[in-house]
This record gives structure tokens, C-alpha cells and sequence, in this order.
């Protein structure tokens, strides 16, 4: 009685708990009988849920096969990892037959697992469906899914298009996969386990938030994450992001103000010893401090009891706390988070860092440079102006030796320090480390892991792995807040080596739209109503920024022109030379070329380069005035 009691209160407490959810009837892209008599059904994407056969003009037995993945234009019988294939006997008759396998134990068993509606019948994700042994004509009329989604999602509430149509194919598959996974009212982990884990809750925040304007998700699963830890280390503090990430995309200060006192034990700070390093103990650097997940994605990291990736998170997680305690009018814990942060950057600074290599080491006493060493402290601005460029490069070199998950921050990181041109190359990359594998596998929902080589038990449906849902709207295009709720904006898109570019970035105060094209020479921004944008485009020196046809005062810095006054509603912005600047441009760019190259300051390639560079400055400068 006791245990029906429990299962009965956690199936209420759930079901309180989680953002509205509904089943979506879809009808089938394409219907085929085989030469073998086997009818082979397409639903064009993968989708939590269930069939429905229709009109059957007789009872009859049939078996039907779900299945992720294809082969040989078959199902996939033995995908492989936990990439889902079920086999189920069904009876049909009558007008309408749900047909659904039957429940796996592992992901619909509590307490861990988040469950469905018992109404909806067993769901798992599935693209296609063999029917064997049905009985007189099949059509699409006779077959229906039943998917399941978030209730208040709006497919039209983000866009992406680009002049890369693989970028363009990257952008929709991380979109759907937010969209796809939303089916359990919380985030969840993939169907392997449907398990809320606070970094996969954390990302899948961060996609949701920008391709769909509700947070209620989000907020439910964090509410779940506090009643429902996880155990590793650096999960912890993602739970103070998660908070932080709210409050900057919905302003609302009484709903973080509420919940920072008990976020004061995610910071780790516990584990703090007198120079303010996180000292692990031996379960931790056993089990707990992850780094990265799967552990063979960890770049050789060697653990010590002073982790610098475990670190860097309590660092971040400092800082953020300091801010929101400032904002909810509570200045002794800002200032005591500050203090902490003060201290323990310090330390980190000196005992982690190794100026022989220009790298951050594993830890105390290690003498191994991984990348998640590096990228975590680049990511979460731990690294000092002087000490970027070696670490940028290092990065570069190492390229993606990091997991999907680890990838949300590498990109950030290269992305928050302009390095556009890095970070483009490492989501459009060739081999089987990329999003690219993803497309060409034909899967329409993200990976846990690049490769089941890589994680054999990986799901084919985990929303950590959407990284450019996100990272392209935010970084390539440009668009985030600068003020909790999005009454101010940074728009600093960073094109790399796209030509042209348009997108729509959804807010709690209305979408914003941006759209330019190299040929036109013109950005064009539409704000909401009460939205104010700070704006920082990729220029050349001497440019002049033109808003709405009346030039404006800007600053160039590092290859980038800030406006000086905020813009407001809708802008065209042009970047212009003056009549006479492209000659004069080539001319003082050659002079420096040559004088620097003489006098030793530039090596032979570096001159190459400089004067290509000449040249393509004097080419556009001749387009602006044809």
C-alpha cells in the first residue's frame, strides 16, 4: 500500500510539474508496398509517439516495425547503440486501431524516469513503420501518427537561412531536434533513460529559448532538478545557469530572486579550501568531476584533486550568482560571492596556468594541456586579454577532441572572442566528429555522441547535441540581450564566410528580425516595440556607417564598427567608403606592407596575405562606387 501511495504521489507531483504537452496527428510522407508484400511507411522525421491504422475492412493480425534508422531503404533492424527498433504484434479492426510496443522498463519506471499520459498508450521516436501481413489495399488514408510535443510550440517563432545550404540543412535539424524533444513536458536526456540531467537541461534551454519564446519547460525542469539531483560534479552549477538564463531572456527578477539561497550549495563552494580552488576527493576524481561525457571525449584530461574544469565552473557559477544577488537587492550575498570569486580567480590564474606553454594545465599538479582545460576557461572569460591568442590557437589545432555537449562551449568560447571563421569551420567539418555525419546518416534529431564508435548505448535523440540551434541565432546572426528581458540587445553577427544571412530570434517582447546580403552592402534590422539594440558589424577601417540613409557616429575597433547611439524599430544600415578612400586605402595598406616587410616586421607570408587583403579591399571599394 505504501509503495502504491509513493507511485501514485510522484506520478501527481510529475504530471504538476511539467509543461503542457499534446499528441499531433501526422499523416505519413510516403506509402510503399515492397516485392516482398511488406508495406514500408515514412512519417520524413523522427517523432515520440504512436500509430493509428485506419479503416480496416476486416480483423486481422499483423506485426509492425518502428524504427530511428534506415538501411537499404529498410528499416534498420540492428542499429545498433540504443537507436530505437521495436517489433510488435498487433490485432486490427474497425475503424481505428492504436498500435503502439510494448513499454520499455527502463525509461517508465519511477522514481527516475519522467512518464507520459497513460492515455496516450506507450511512445517511443520513430521515422518509418513496416506493416507485414495486412490485408487488401494500403494507403496513406489507412495510417496516422500520433506525436507528441510542447502544446505551446510555434514552429514559426525562428528562422535561419544562410549562403550555405549544409549550414542552412545544421540550423533545422538542431531546431526539430528542440522541437522533437519536448514531448515529456521536461527535458529529458534521450529515450534510452528519460532522465532530466541539469547540463542537458541547460542546453536544451538555451536551443528551446531560441527557437521557441516559452520557458515554462525550462523552468519545470529546473524545479525537477532541485527535488531530483544528479551526481556529477559540474552538473551541479548548471542549475545557477539555468536561473540565469531565465531571468535574461524573461526579465523576471521575482522568480530568480526566489530561488537564489538555494542555489548557494551549486556553486560547490563547499569544497573550497583557504586560496579558494575546489578541492575534489577521492570519489570525485574518481567518479564525479565528468569534464566530459563519454569519457573517452576528454582529450587524455588527466584528473587531479584540483580539477581546473571543475574550477572554472564554480568560477562562472560565482560570477553569475554575484549578479543576480545585485539584481534581487541582495548586496551582502553579491558581495560575498564577489569576495569568493576575487580569491579564487587569483589562485586560478596562478596555479593553473603554465606560461611556459601559454596553457591552463589539467589541474594543480599536472602537466597536461587538454582542450576542455581551455575551452571551459576561454567560455566562461577566465582567460586574460594577453594569454587568448595562444589558447585560441591551441584550440584551433585541437578542433573538436571534445563531445557534443563539450562543443556548446568550445564554440561560445571561440564565438564571444570573434574568432566566427574557427568556429564556422568546426560546424560545417567534414568526418564523422560533425554535424555533417549527422545529415548524411539521415537521422532528423541530434546524436548523444558523434558516432556510436564514440558511445556505443547512444541514443539517436538527445537535444545536448543541438548546439547550432542556438550558437548560429545567438553568435552568427548576432542576437542576445544585454539587459534581463530583452529591453536591450547586442546585435554583433559574425558571418565568417557566409555572403548572405537572415534570421529571426524570437523574445518575450516579439521576434527580431535581421537580414543582409554582401551583393547589397546592407544590413536590415526590425526590433519589437520598446527594444532597444546596440549595433557591432564586421567592417574595414575608414568605413562609415550610414543608418537609414543619414551617416551616424560609430568606433572601429579590431575589424568591427560600433554604433554609438542605440537603435530602435527598423534600420538599414549601410557601411561605407568615401569617394576618394579606396584608392588611398590600397596605397597607405601597401606602404605599411612594404615598410614592414623591409624593416623585418612581417614574414613573407604574413605579407601575402596582407597584400591579397589590399587587393580585396580595393576590389569592394571600386563595387561601392560603380
Amino acid at each position: 500500500m505504501k509503495r502504491f501511495i509513493f507511485f501514485l504521489l510522484h506520478c501527481l507531483a510529475v504530471a504538476a510539474s511539467a509543461a503542457p504537452t499534446h499528441l499531433v496527428t501526422q499523416a505519413p510522407v510516403s506509402v510503399k508496398t515492397l516485392s516482398d508484400g511488406t508495406i514500408l511507411v515514412d512519417f520524413g522525421k523522427v517523432a515520440f509517439g504512436n500509430i493509428d491504422l485506419l479503416q480496416a475492412t476486416e480483423t486481422q493480425e499483423i506485426t509492425v516495425h518502428f524504427g530511428e534508422a534506415a538501411k537499404d531503404d529498410r528499416i534498420n533492424r540492428k542499429p545498433g547503440g540504443t537507436i530505437r527498433y521495436v517489433q510488435t504484434n498487433a490485432t486490427v479492426k474497425g475503424e481505428k486501431t492504436r498500435v503502439a510496443p510494448v513499454a520499455d522498463k527502463r525509461n517508465t519506471t519511477l522514481p527516475a524516469a519522467i512518464l507520459t499520459p497513460k492515455e496516450w498508450g506507450v511512445v517511443l521516436p520513430f521515422r518509418w513503420v513496416e506493416i507485414e501481413g495486412w490485408k487488401g489495399k494500403f494507403t496513406a488514408a489507412n495510417i496516422q501518427r500520433s506525436a507528441a510535443f510542447a502544446k505551446t510550440w510555434q514552429d514559426d517563432a525562428a528562422t535561419f537561412s544562410s549562403s550555405d545550404a549544409t549550414l542552412d540543412q545544421i540550423w533545422e535539424l538542431c531546431r526539430y531536434s528542440i522541437k522533437a524533444t519536448t514531448f515529456a513536458g521536461v527535458y529529458v536526456d534521450g529515450d534510452r533513460e528519460r532522465i532530466p540531467y541539469e547540463a542537458d537541461a541547460y542546453l536544451n534551454q538555451l536551443s528551446h529559448y531560441a527557437c521557441d519564446p516559452d520557458p515554462q519547460m525550462a523552468r519545470d525542469t529546473f524545479d525537477h532538478l532541485m527535488k531530483q539531483p544528479t551526481w556529477p560534479s559540474e552538473w551541479a552549477p548548471h542549475l545557477i545557469f539555468m536561473v540565469h538564463a531565465d531571468w535574461m531572456f524573461t526579465g523576471d527578477k521575482a522568480w530568480m530572486s526566489q530561488r537564489l539561497d538555494s542555489l548557494k550549495s551549486k556553486t560547490l563552494g563547499d569544497r573550497a579550501r583557504e586560496d579558494g580552488l575546489l578541492v575534489s576527493n577521492a570519489k570525485q576524481v574518481k567518479r564525479d568531476d565528468i569534464v566530459d561525457w563519454p569519457v573517452n571525449e576528454r582529450d587524455g584530461y588527466v584528473f587531479t584533486p584540483v580539477n581546473t574544469v571543475v574550477n572554472a565552473f564554480h568560477l562562472r557559477a560565482l560570477q553569475l550568482m554575484s549578479e543576480m544577488a545585485t539584481a534581487a537587492g541582495k548586496p551582502d550575498d553579491a558581495k560575498k560571492m564577489k569576495a569568493q570569486y576575487d580569491k579564487a580567480f587569483a589562485s586560478f590564474q596562478t596555479k593553473l596556468f603554465n606560461p611556459a606553454t601559454g596553457l591552463y594545465t589539467d589541474g594543480e599538479v599536472a602537466k597536461h594541456s587538454s582542450l576542455h582545460a581551455n575551452l571551459f576557461p576561454l567560455a566562461f572569460g577566465l582567460v586574460p586579454e594577453d594569454r587568448k591568442p595562444k589558447i585560441i590557437a591551441f584550440l584551433n589545432e585541437r578542433g573538436m577532441k571534445c563531445s557534443v555537449y563539450a562543443a556548446q562551449y568550445l564554440l561560445e568560447g571561440l564565438l564571444e572572442n570573434g574568432e566566427g571563421d574557427i568556429a564556422m569551420r568546426l560546424m560545417l567539418a567534414e568526418g564523422d566528429r560533425s554535424w555533417k555525419h549527422m545529415l548524411k546518416s539521415g537521422t532528423t534529431i541530434t546524436w548523444e555522441a558523434w558516432d556510436n564508435k564514440y558511445k556505443p548505448n547512444q541514443d539517436w535523440n538527445h537535444a545536448w547535441g543541438a548546439a547550432p540551434a542556438n550558437i548560429l541565432p545567438r553568435y552568427i546572426a548576432g542576437v542576445r540581450p544585454l539587459s534581463a528581458g530583452w529591453s536591450k540587445v547586442l546585435i554583433q553577427p559574425q558571418p565568417a564566410s557566409l555572403t548572405k544571412l537572415s534570421a529571426k530570434v524570437p523574445s518575450p517582447r516579439g521576434s527580431l528580425l535581421l537580414n543582409w546580403e554582401m551583393a547589397s552592402k546592407t544590413w536590415q534590422l526590425s526590433l519589437p516595440e520598446a527594444v532597444t539594440a546596440v549595433i557591432d558589424l564586421p567592417a574595414s577601417s575608414g568605413q562609415k556607417a550610414y543608418l537609414n540613409g543619414k551617416v551616424v557616429a560609430a568606433d572601429f575597433v579590431d575589424g568591427r564598427l560600433r554604433l554609438k547611439d542605440l537603435v530602435r524599430g527598423k534600420a538599414s544600415i549601410q557601411l561605407k567608403w568615401s569617394v576618394r578612400f579606396p584608392m588611398l586605402h590600397l596605397v597607405r595598406f601597401l606602404q605599411t606592407g612594404f615598410a614592414d616587410w623591409i624593416f623585418g616586421l612581417r614574414s613573407r607570408e604574413s605579407f601575402a596575405r596582407h597584400f591579397a587583403n589590399a587587393g580585396k579591399s580595393f576590389e569592394f571599394g571600386l563595387s561601392l562606387l560603380a
